[in-house]
Parts: structure tokens; sequence; C-alpha cells
């Protein structure tokens, strides 16, 4: 035993003996050769130049300013004259230079090993360097590199669109090396989205120095792979003229204007912010200030956002039911204004008191009776009401090119005892029925779903274009549905607009393009039994007003484009969001999407 134990004692003598040799003798040398080759050759990443972001006709919506960074050389002492010397200079060429704040950068990156200059200004503009250019370019303790800095020339008009970059923090570093090296990344929007194309690629630059620092020799360049640019297919007058249209309404709202292919004209969200706060760090007072307001600003309401379809979800219905059910959807309902189910005595009530009396399907699009939709969505049960819509792209993802879309609700009874534990009732399926209750949905999920009904197919909604040169590949497939329903829905839509009894035709029918839709009036909070006059919408507190939906495409017999507009408590679909849809498509028409000039006529009632 005694001879056991000084056996396994020299064996871990001896292995501590060998783990020691190595790390002096070989893995001490790695690190000590690095360390003096470093003394002879350095080595830097170059950064690429970000690509910029253009608009359907080449207009630049996220650009490179050009401009200098500043570095100081490593290894001196903070106190020391030579330094002081050079932060006396650099006050003195730019007044408004924070030098403690440049002391504490400087402090931050400066070591005993570190050869290469440090960094402690990232953006001078061209204008401010120029005229202090020769007298900085002659110190050899400072270093003058070429430098970009983001700038985006549409500002609030894009910012949900675009995003913004911002200063990579340990998180986005850890995701990406590049990001370490470029010092920016997409925090937002499209920035962020195509952050890896944007960035491109870092070069290498490897040079000879000697014991002084000076470079003698450059031993190795790999220039950068920048420039990746994106062009969309926005076209930001439009974006512009709709955003203004928003603004001098003062209304909080969501747009979206997209060919029947997918791509997005324009989407604007209101209110908005500037991105170009966010750049360089925003302040504490900017950032408050979008905090606080009780709008939203900085919420991407076209895929952040998530609202109660109302009435734009009853053609949904429909076809979900035919889809069943069959024929079961052209059979005649009557409404007298309400239905009881079972032995309740609760009334599920249409939004008409009187009641629309006898309903077939395309009566009940066009006026939007609630108790046809009531009576339908009962018969199939809500499990087969949420696969049908969720078919045609209702609470579902839609693809769309923009980081963390949310998918949103469309409920089933497995949803509903998932999330709360409880079991479904009828009740709650013949609210859903029209876009109440728990179905919540993206304004950019009722642009695809209209885009599906003008064509049948469901389409992938996209911003991009080119990518690097490269077209975009749009993605969409066909979801059939029994064509003669279809169509009855689509001429359910047509009437919408142009039957008189129709809810959007004051605002729609006197268009030089010939347009289907539907309206919503989506409420925000319930009403009692006891009510038996509803209050106007007008006489409620503005967060107490349902929002105003008004989905559309045009033109009807040969469907190229949507318009969607949802206005936040804005009250009802046809008579605040109507003016707004009627506003855009007068302006495309005269702009020539159509094809056509316009006449005087309308021409006066654009602006």
């Amino acid at each position: 035993m005694k001879y056991k134990l000084i056996i396994l004692l020299m064996i871990v003598i001896w292995v501590l003996m060998i783990n020691r040799l190595y790390n002096i003798s070989i893995k001490s040398n790695f690190y000590y050769e690095r360390l003096a080759k470093e003394n002879v050759e350095q080595s830097s990443k170059i950064k690429p130049t970000r690509g910029e972001i253009l608009d359907r006709e080449n207009n630049l919506l996220a650009s490179n300013k050009i401009g200098f960074s500043l570095a100081i050389k490593p290894r001196l002492k903070i106190n020391s004259k030579q330094f002081n010397e050079i932060l006396a200079l650099i006050k003195k060429s730019f007044s408004n230079i924070d030098i403690d704040l440049l002391k504490k950068v400087y402090k931050k990156k400066n070591s005993p090993y570190n050869h290469k200059y440090i960094q402690v200004i990232d953006f001078i503009p061209y204008e401010d360097m120029l005229r202090v250019y020769p007298v900085l370019s002659l110190n050899s303790d400072i270093k003058i590199d070429a430098a970009t800095k983001r700038y985006y020339p549409y500002g609030k008009y894009m910012a949900h669109i675009i995003g913004y970059i911002g200063k990579a923090n340990q998180k986005d570093i850890k995701k990406d090396e590049i990001v370490k090296i470029v010092g920016k990344v997409g925090k937002a929007g499209l920035e962020k989205y195509y952050n890896k194309v944007l960035q491109g690629e870092p070069g290498e630059r490897v040079v000879k120095v000697n014991a002084y620092n000076k470079e003698l020799k450059v031993l190795k360049y790999i220039p950068p792979k920048g420039n990746r640019n994106l062009k969309l297919s926005v076209d930001a007058h439009l974006q512009k003229f709709i955003y203004d249209t928003l603004e001098d309404e003062n209304r909080s709202a969501v747009v979206i204007v997209m060919k029947t292919s997918g791509e997005i004209l324009a989407a604007v969200s209101t209110p908005s912010y500037d991105p170009n706060l966010f750049v360089d760090g925003i302040s504490s007072k900017d950032w408050k200030k979008i905090q606080n307001n009780l709008e939203h600003p900085f919420t991407n309401k076209l895929v952040h956002a998530l609202y109660p379809p109302g009435s734009t979800i009853k053609m949904g219905d429909a076809l979900a039911v035919s889809k069943v059910a069959g024929n079961y959807i052209l059979k005649h309902e009557f409404c007298r204004g309400y239905i009881h189910i079972g032995k309740s005595k609760h009334k599920f009530r249409c939004w008409s008191h009187w009641g629309h009396g006898d309903v077939d399907l395309r009566k009940a699009i066009r006026e939007s009776c609630d108790v046809f939709f009531y009576d339908k969505a009962l018969g199939i049960g809500i499990d087969n009401l949420s696969k049908g819509l969720n078919s045609i792209g209702l609470g579902v993802r839609t693809g769309v090119d923009l980081p963390r879309e949310y998918k949103g609700v469309v409920p089933t009874k497995e949803w509903k005892q998932k999330r709360y534990k409880q079991p479904w009732y009828k009740g709650e399926t013949a609210i859903a029925a029209i876009g109440q209750g728990y179905t919540n949905v993206s304004v950019m999920q009722i642009a695809r779903y209209t885009a599906f009904l003008a064509t049948g197919y469901l389409v992938t909604p996209h911003f991009a274009t080119q990518i690097d040169g490269k077209p975009y590949v749009e993605k969409s497939k066909k979801v059939w549905f029994d064509p003669n329903i279809f169509n009855i829905v689509r001429s359910g839509m047509y009437d919408v607009c142009n039957n008189r009894r129709g809810t959007a035709y004051r605002a729609l029918h006197k268009m030089p393009i010939v347009i289907a839709g539907k309206t919503g009036t989506a409420q925000v909070t319930s009403i009692s039994q006891d009510v038996k006059r509803r209050a106007k919408e007008s006489e409620l507190e503005y967060f107490h007003r349902s929002h105003a939906w008004l989905t559309t495409f045009a033109p009807f017999n040969d469907p190229k484009y949507v318009v969607t507009v949802l206005v936040e408590h804005g009250g009802h679909g046809g008579s605040t969001a109507g003016p707004i849809a009627a506003k855009i498509y007068r302006w495309m028409y005269q702009k020539g999407y159509f094809g056509e000039m316009i006449t005087p006529r309308l021409l006066k009632d654009i602006y």
C-alpha cells in the first residue's frame, strides 16, 4: 500500500512538471512570439462602407455622410505633457469636443501591449476637418482616417420601414464578429433585417513597423467588401404624401399600399420619430419625449401592433364556412337586429338596431350584417373558422422583411384553454365572427389577406426588390375556394364601394378607377346589455372610440393595388378611413399608377 502511494505521488509530480514545462517552452513561446511579431508587423481590419438603401426611383433613404475619424498614438501617459498637448490641439481644432470623455475613451483602450492608434472620435464632418487638416496631419501622434456616418434623408417619413443603426453592444458582437469591427449594427427595420448584407465584409491591412512604431512597408492588403446596397419597392413621394395627409388630419394611423404581387409601395405608421437621433446615441431628453407619447411613436405599428379586425374579417368568415359546409354560406338569414344563443337572454346585437331583414352573402358583405355571420360561424364552430382564416393569412406571420413580426391571434378552443385555463363558449364564436373578442391581427396581415381576396393568391409582402444587385424572389401560393362563392364575396366588396347601400359608398364611388373593399369598426370597449342607444363615436372619450378600418383593392376587374387604412380610435371605417383611401387612390391615379391621365374634376380633389 505504501509503495502504491509513493508511485501515485511520483506520477502526480511528473504530470505537474510536464504541464509546467509545456507552458514555459511551448505555450508561452507562442504568446511571446506573437508579441514580438506585433513589434514588427501590425495587422488592422478595414471597415467596409455600409450599403445604402434606395427607393424604387433610386432616391436615397439611408446614406453615408463622408467625414473622418481621429485616433491618438498608444501607450502615452494620461497626465504627460505630450498627451496634454495633443488634447489641447484637438480642443483648439474642434471646440465642441468633450475632452474629459475623450480622455476616458483613451484610458479604457490604452495598454502596454497595444501598438495600434486608439480611436477617440468616431466621426468629424468633412467641412469641420477640412480647415484644420493641414495642422493635425503633421502631428505624428494623431492619426486621421476616412469615416462615414449613417444619415436618413427622409427622417420620420421612413423610420418604421428603414429603422436605424446604433452602437453595437456585447450581445450584438456575440452574434456576429464583424459587428465588433464595424462598431455599428442595425437596431430596427430593414437596417436590422438586412444587417448582414448591408454591413459588408471587412478587409485587412498588414504593415511592417520599426521600434518607433513607424510604418515601413505594406506586407498585405485585402480590400473590404462594402457598398452592398438595398433597393426597395417603396415610392418615397407616395410615402411622404400619406404621412403628411395623416398629420394634417391629426390622425394616429397605419396605412399600407401594396401591389397584389406583394411589393410594398408605402407603409406609414404615425406618429413617427427621427431615426437620425439614434445613430450616435439618443439623448435622455429626446428618449423621454418619445417614451411619454401615449400614441407610441416608437412602436412599429406595421408589424408590432395588433388590432381587432372588426368587419374586415367577414369575407374570410364566408370562405372559411364554404370550405367546411359548402353552399351553407349561400343560405339566407333573417336579421332582426340581434340573435339569442340557446336559452340565454343575452342579445348578440347587429350594428343596425333595426336589423337588415332577409340577408344573403352579397348583401351581408355590402351592408356588413353581423347577424348573418353570427349564424354562419356558429354553424361550423370556432376551430373550423380559425383554420379557414389561418389558411388565408390571418393570425399567421406574413413573412414580410421586417424583424420580429408579431403573429397575432385568431383563437381556438385549445388556444383559450392554454392561455386562460378556461373552456370555450359559443357566444365567443359569435364575437370572433365579427372580428372582436380575442381576435387580434396586424395591418400587414389585413393587407396581405386583401391581396388574396383580389387575386386568389396568398403573397409574401416585401420591401426589397434588389439585395446587393440580386433580384428579390417573390413568393406566392394559390389557395383554392369555390369560384362561385369567391366571386360573390368579391361582388360584395364591389358593392361596399359602389352600391348606394355600401358602407364605403360615400367616400369611394366617385373615383377614376373602380374600387372594391370592406369597412370595419372595431370596438375597443364592450357595450353593456343595459344600453338601449349606443353613444356616437364622437361622444366617447378618445381612447374608448373604435378603430376605423378600410381595406380595398383596385381596379376591380384587374386588381393591381391594395390600400389598407387603419385609423386608431377613428370611429367608423367608411367615414374616417374612406376619405384617406380616396386621397391615396387619386394621388396614385394622377401619378400614372393606373396608366391614365386624370381628369381636371378629380385633380382638384387630390390636395
